[in-house]
């Protein structure tokens, strides 16, 4: 599973469960994955040059 797919798990269950610091375990990972698509796309873009 992917950094981006587990935030949205976790903040899932932080909403179910009204735990706001799983919640923001969540976005936080959410965020990293996307952050690392980004930097694949860039990197590749780039040839790896970066």
């Amino acid at each position: 599973m992917t950094n981006e797919a587990i935030g949205n798990i976790k903040q899932g269950v932080g909403d179910l469960t009204n735990d706001a610091s799983l919640k923001r375990e969540g976005e936080l990972q959410e965020k990293k994955g996307e952050a690392q698509y980004i930097k694949g796309d860039v990197e590749g873009a780039t040839g790896d040059h970066i």
